[in-house]
């Protein structure tokens, strides 16, 4: 199999048609969702008063590809996946994919373009994005009768060109989700809410912003795009634990890394914004699909300058353990806990 001629270092976190998607369709005729299939157009048609353009239903995943050092195609965890969509439909009234077919549909997407997932020690993946919106027209506010899935692929650079480096965030004036809201969800609305903080932050010289607990804004929960990640002064990860943080799939990976692989004691509480003031965590990371972690140098709270310990140089020592055991397992260099390798055949 010949890959595509790309200079695959060179390539961002940016989107690059492929040869082919999955499309599959409900109505509410038939109540259910049909068989599915690949496709080769990458344009959407439905009318101006589609519900996801009213209202904004629609649920989306983000997951990749890889090319293992024994030349499989691989994907992580996608079943994980499936099942956090399902979820997440059901949270806004959008009837759920089946998780079976959830896992075909990323099957035959990765195997529809499987030149295009870059080559082992590349850096690059394959990055697929499911998605499920309300396709049918919906004047009043209400749920959508009928409703399309989609899954495309595109292959996307390493996040970090030249080596992770230490990022500087600040703490958020602005509230990610509100108690009893969709925040435990991924939802689109939760990103479009995000887009003028997150705009505002690059403009003052941050990464990224830190949100706090809306309802007393005194605990960490979570980035617009990322789960965060605490080692305090004894070792032990400490996980922020809210019911309005979405549950991280490579976040619920590294906590299993942490303890199995690592040795780690793992926490998972709440998190005060006070004890990072105090000094008592030496290492804090952002974790997500698209960089695995990302680590934190510096946190400005509202122009007081919370220092980290690791420092802005590089990446501490068990931030790095961390990420780079969970980077071979998906790449096929250490063993994986069993059912978390998808090889697509």
């Amino acid at each position: 199999m010949e890959k595509k001629n790309i200079d695959w270092g060179s390539l961002s976190f940016s989107y690059i048609p492929t040869d082919k998607r999955y499309v599959a369709n409900y109505t509410a005729e038939t109540g259910k969702w049909d068989e599915g299939k690949l496709i080769d157009d990458d344009k959407i048609v439905m009318s101006e008063d589609a519900g996801v353009l009213q209202y904004s239903q629609s649920v989306f995943e983000g997951l990749k590809a890889y090319t293992t050092v024994d030349g499989h195609i691989v994907t992580f965890r996608p079943d994980e996946n499936g099942k956090r969509l399902y979820s997440s439909a059901e949270r806004l009234e959008i009837p759920p994919l089946p998780v079976e077919q959830f896992i075909d549909s990323i099957r035959q997407v990765v195997k529809g373009n499987e030149t295009w997932v870059p080559p082992y020690g590349t850096g690059a993946s394959l990055y697929i994005r499911p998605y499920i919106f309300g396709i049918s027209p919906v004047i009043g506010v209400s749920p959508a009768d009928d409703y399309q899935y989609r899954a495309f692929a595109t292959p996307v650079g390493p996040y970090f060109k030249g080596g992770a480096k230490p990022i500087y965030v600040r703490i958020s004036d602005f509230d990610r989700a509100a108690p009893r809201g969709t925040g435990h969800i991924k939802a689109g609305l939760n990103y479009a809410m995000s887009l003028h903080a997150i705009v505002d932050a690059h403009k003052n010289g941050f990464s990224e912003n830190i949100y706090l607990d809306p309802a007393t804004r005194t605990k960490i929960e979570e980035t617009g795009g990322a789960n965060i990640l605490l080692v305090d002064q004894d070792d032990t990860l400490v996980v922020p634990k809210s019911d309005s943080i979405l549950p991280s799939i490579t976040r619920k990976s590294l906590v299993y890394v942490a303890e199995h692989y690592l040795g780690m004691k793992v926490v998972q509480r709440e998190v005060y914004l006070s004890e990072l003031r105090e000094g008592n965590f030496k290492e804090v990371g952002l974790c997500g699909t698209a960089a695995v972690i990302s680590p934190v140098g510096k946190i400005n709270d509202h122009g007081y300058d919370i220092e980290i310990a690791s420092g802005m140089d590089e990446m501490g020592p068990w931030m790095t353990k961390l990420r780079k055991t969970l980077l071979g397992i998906q790449e096929g260099e250490i063993e994986a806990p069993e059912g978390w390798i998808e090889v697509i055949e």
